[in-house]
Protein backbone atom coordinates (compact mmCIF):
# COMPACT_ATOMS: atom_id res chain seq x y z
CA UNK A 1 0.00 0.00 0.00
CA UNK A 2 1.64 3.23 -0.86
CA UNK A 3 1.26 6.73 0.29
CA UNK A 4 2.55 10.30 0.48
CA UNK A 5 4.43 11.24 3.43
CA UNK A 6 4.62 14.76 5.12
CA UNK A 7 8.11 15.39 3.55
CA UNK A 8 6.50 14.77 -0.44
CA UNK A 9 8.06 11.08 -0.64
CA UNK A 10 5.78 7.83 -1.18
CA UNK A 11 5.67 6.39 1.85
CA UNK A 12 4.66 1.98 1.98
CA UNK A 13 3.17 0.22 4.41
CA UNK A 14 2.98 -3.51 5.03
CA UNK A 15 0.71 -5.18 7.59
CA UNK A 16 -0.62 -8.82 7.43
CA UNK A 17 -3.50 -8.67 4.36
CA UNK A 18 -7.10 -8.27 5.82
CA UNK A 19 -8.30 -12.05 4.87
CA UNK A 20 -5.45 -13.15 6.60
CA UNK A 21 -6.79 -11.44 9.95
CA UNK A 22 -10.56 -12.18 9.35
CA UNK A 23 -9.29 -15.78 9.25
CA UNK A 24 -7.35 -15.18 12.06
CA UNK A 25 -10.39 -14.29 13.93
CA UNK A 26 -13.06 -16.47 12.83
CA UNK A 27 -10.61 -19.83 13.05
CA UNK A 28 -9.86 -18.86 17.03
CA UNK A 29 -14.12 -17.99 17.72
CA UNK A 30 -14.81 -21.49 16.14
CA UNK A 31 -12.12 -23.36 17.98
CA UNK A 32 -12.61 -22.30 21.36
CA UNK A 33 -16.86 -22.47 20.43
CA UNK A 34 -16.11 -26.20 19.91
CA UNK A 35 -13.46 -26.40 22.95
CA UNK A 36 -16.66 -25.57 25.36
CA UNK A 37 -19.25 -27.88 23.75
CA UNK A 38 -16.30 -30.45 24.03
CA UNK A 39 -15.76 -29.56 27.61
CA UNK A 40 -19.58 -30.03 27.96
CA UNK A 41 -19.63 -32.81 26.75
CA UNK A 42 -16.47 -33.79 29.26
CA UNK A 43 -18.00 -33.02 32.14
CA UNK A 44 -21.57 -34.94 31.04
CA UNK A 45 -19.63 -38.09 31.10
CA UNK A 46 -17.33 -37.97 33.58
CA UNK A 47 -20.05 -37.67 36.25
CA UNK A 48 -21.51 -40.49 35.30
CA UNK A 49 -18.25 -42.24 36.11
CA UNK A 50 -18.24 -42.34 40.56
CA UNK A 51 -14.40 -43.22 40.38
CA UNK A 52 -12.75 -40.59 38.13
CA UNK A 53 -11.34 -37.86 39.35
CA UNK A 54 -12.14 -33.87 39.45
CA UNK A 55 -15.87 -34.95 40.25
CA UNK A 56 -16.44 -31.45 41.64
CA UNK A 57 -15.31 -29.30 39.05
CA UNK A 58 -17.40 -31.61 36.36
CA UNK A 59 -20.25 -30.98 38.33
CA UNK A 60 -20.13 -27.16 38.51
CA UNK A 61 -19.44 -27.49 34.64
CA UNK A 62 -22.87 -29.69 34.32
CA UNK A 63 -24.56 -26.93 36.41
CA UNK A 64 -23.94 -24.24 33.46
CA UNK A 65 -26.88 -24.25 30.46
CA UNK A 66 -25.12 -25.83 27.61
CA UNK A 67 -25.28 -22.46 25.53
CA UNK A 68 -22.91 -20.66 27.78
CA UNK A 69 -19.65 -22.68 27.29
CA UNK A 70 -19.10 -22.47 23.30
CA UNK A 71 -20.19 -18.42 24.25
CA UNK A 72 -17.55 -18.53 26.72
CA UNK A 73 -15.48 -20.22 24.48
CA UNK A 74 -16.06 -17.97 21.17
CA UNK A 75 -15.41 -15.21 23.71
CA UNK A 76 -11.79 -16.49 24.64
CA UNK A 77 -11.00 -17.15 20.94
CA UNK A 78 -11.53 -13.47 20.10
CA UNK A 79 -9.42 -12.46 22.60
CA UNK A 80 -6.64 -15.01 21.47
CA UNK A 81 -7.44 -13.41 18.01
CA UNK A 82 -6.66 -9.89 19.31
CA UNK A 83 -3.46 -11.11 20.95
CA UNK A 84 -2.41 -12.62 17.98
CA UNK A 85 -3.09 -9.59 16.06
CA UNK A 86 -1.09 -7.42 18.77
CA UNK A 87 2.27 -9.47 18.10
CA UNK A 88 1.77 -9.01 14.26
CA UNK A 89 4.65 -7.24 12.66
CA UNK A 90 3.54 -3.54 10.94
CA UNK A 91 6.36 -2.51 8.86
CA UNK A 92 6.64 0.71 7.30
CA UNK A 93 9.04 2.74 5.16
CA UNK A 94 9.85 5.71 3.13
CA UNK A 95 13.12 7.30 1.76
CA UNK A 96 14.12 8.69 5.41
CA UNK A 97 13.29 5.64 7.51
CA UNK A 98 11.81 2.28 8.13
CA UNK A 99 9.40 2.03 10.53
CA UNK A 100 8.64 -1.27 12.31
CA UNK A 101 5.74 -1.62 15.03
CA UNK A 102 5.27 -4.65 17.27
CA UNK A 103 3.59 -5.84 20.57
CA UNK A 104 2.77 -2.15 20.77
CA UNK A 105 6.23 -1.03 20.32
CA UNK A 106 7.56 0.95 17.11
CA UNK A 107 10.87 1.51 16.23
CA UNK A 108 12.24 3.82 13.93
CA UNK A 109 15.65 3.05 12.15
CA UNK A 110 16.68 6.15 9.80
CA UNK A 111 18.20 5.77 6.43
CA UNK A 112 21.45 6.91 7.22
CA UNK A 113 21.72 3.92 10.17
CA UNK A 114 20.44 1.23 7.90
CA UNK A 115 23.20 -0.65 5.87
CA UNK A 116 20.94 -3.98 4.85
CA UNK A 117 17.62 -5.60 5.23
CA UNK A 118 17.04 -8.96 5.10
CA UNK A 119 15.51 -12.08 6.26
CA UNK A 120 16.76 -14.70 8.78
CA UNK A 121 14.59 -17.46 8.50
CA UNK A 122 10.95 -16.44 9.86
CA UNK A 123 12.86 -13.10 11.18
CA UNK A 124 13.06 -9.74 9.68
CA UNK A 125 16.37 -8.15 10.02
CA UNK A 126 17.87 -4.93 9.96
CA UNK A 127 21.31 -4.93 9.96
CA UNK A 128 23.37 -1.36 10.89
CA UNK A 129 26.69 0.43 8.99
CA UNK A 130 28.94 -0.93 11.81
CA UNK A 131 27.73 -4.40 11.37
CA UNK A 132 24.97 -5.28 14.62
CA UNK A 133 21.60 -5.36 14.20
CA UNK A 134 19.29 -2.67 14.78
CA UNK A 135 15.93 -4.63 14.73
CA UNK A 136 15.29 -8.24 14.63
CA UNK A 137 11.59 -9.49 14.84
CA UNK A 138 9.79 -12.74 13.79
CA UNK A 139 7.53 -11.60 10.78
CA UNK A 140 4.42 -13.61 9.19
CA UNK A 141 4.38 -10.91 6.23
CA UNK A 142 5.82 -12.37 2.21
CA UNK A 143 8.90 -11.91 2.64
CA UNK A 144 8.95 -11.45 -1.58
CA UNK A 145 6.04 -8.26 -0.49
CA UNK A 146 8.74 -7.11 2.08
CA UNK A 147 11.88 -7.17 -0.14
CA UNK A 148 9.83 -5.58 -3.31
CA UNK A 149 9.19 -2.41 -0.77
CA UNK A 150 12.78 -2.10 0.61
CA UNK A 151 14.16 -2.30 -2.88
CA UNK A 152 11.54 0.31 -4.44
CA UNK A 153 12.11 2.97 -1.62
CA UNK A 154 16.20 2.36 -1.84
CA UNK A 155 17.12 0.11 0.53
CA UNK A 156 19.78 -2.65 -0.05
CA UNK A 157 17.76 -6.16 0.92
CA UNK A 158 19.45 -9.32 1.20
CA UNK A 159 17.72 -13.33 1.32
CA UNK A 160 19.40 -14.09 3.70
CA UNK A 161 21.86 -12.63 6.35
CA UNK A 162 25.21 -12.44 4.82
CA UNK A 163 27.35 -12.55 8.95
CA UNK A 164 25.76 -15.83 9.10
CA UNK A 165 29.09 -17.62 8.99
CA UNK A 166 30.04 -15.76 11.75
CA UNK A 167 27.39 -16.64 14.49
CA UNK A 168 28.70 -19.43 17.03
CA UNK A 169 27.03 -21.39 19.68
CA UNK A 170 27.26 -20.19 23.20
CA UNK A 171 27.96 -21.77 25.90
CA UNK A 172 28.78 -20.75 29.21
CA UNK A 173 32.28 -18.90 29.61
CA UNK A 174 32.69 -19.17 25.77
CA UNK A 175 36.35 -17.52 25.13
CA UNK A 176 36.66 -14.89 22.80
CA UNK A 177 34.42 -12.23 24.20
CA UNK A 178 34.54 -9.06 25.95
CA UNK A 179 34.29 -8.57 29.62
CA UNK A 180 30.81 -9.20 31.37
CA UNK A 181 29.60 -10.56 28.26
CA UNK A 182 29.18 -14.11 29.36
CA UNK A 183 27.82 -13.23 32.41
CA UNK A 184 24.60 -11.21 30.70
CA UNK A 185 24.31 -14.72 28.39
CA UNK A 186 24.27 -16.61 30.83
CA UNK A 187 21.42 -14.68 32.76
CA UNK A 188 19.58 -14.68 29.43
CA UNK A 189 19.79 -18.28 28.76
CA UNK A 190 18.09 -18.74 32.11
CA UNK A 191 15.15 -16.44 31.13
CA UNK A 192 14.77 -18.22 27.81
CA UNK A 193 14.87 -21.32 29.31
CA UNK A 194 12.23 -20.76 31.89
CA UNK A 195 9.84 -17.91 30.08
CA UNK A 196 10.99 -18.27 26.24
CA UNK A 197 12.16 -16.16 23.64
CA UNK A 198 9.45 -13.75 23.70
CA UNK A 199 9.77 -12.03 27.19
CA UNK A 200 10.98 -8.84 27.71
CA UNK A 201 14.22 -9.19 29.61
CA UNK A 202 15.05 -11.52 27.26
CA UNK A 203 14.85 -8.45 24.81
CA UNK A 204 16.26 -6.02 27.19
CA UNK A 205 19.21 -8.59 27.29
CA UNK A 206 19.59 -8.67 24.01
CA UNK A 207 19.56 -4.91 23.35
CA UNK A 208 22.39 -4.47 26.65
CA UNK A 209 24.18 -6.99 24.59
CA UNK A 210 24.07 -5.11 21.58
CA UNK A 211 25.28 -1.77 23.54
CA UNK A 212 28.53 -4.07 23.90
CA UNK A 213 28.86 -5.10 19.87
CA UNK A 214 27.43 -8.53 20.68
CA UNK A 215 24.37 -9.34 18.18
CA UNK A 216 22.78 -12.61 19.87
CA UNK A 217 19.80 -14.80 17.91
CA UNK A 218 18.38 -17.47 19.44
CA UNK A 219 17.19 -20.70 17.68
CA UNK A 220 15.38 -23.46 20.08
CA UNK A 221 16.52 -21.45 23.10
CA UNK A 222 19.74 -21.97 22.12
CA UNK A 223 22.25 -18.64 21.41
CA UNK A 224 24.01 -18.21 18.88
CA UNK A 225 26.31 -15.05 19.11
CA UNK A 226 29.33 -12.72 16.81
CA UNK A 227 31.35 -9.71 17.68
CA UNK A 228 30.60 -6.20 15.82
CA UNK A 229 34.48 -5.62 16.77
Amino acid sequence: MGKTSERGGKVTVLREPVWSTVGLYVVAMLGGAGLGRLLGLLADWLVTLPWAPMQGPAELVTSIPAAVLPAVGVLAGAVLGVVAQYEQTVMRLDGDEVVLTRKGRQERLSRADIATVCRDGRHLVVLGTEGGELARHECGLPFGRVAGAVVRHGYPWADADPYEDEFRLWVPDLPGLPEGVNALLKARQKVLDEKGSGHGDVRELREELSRLGIVVKDRKRRQYVRSTG
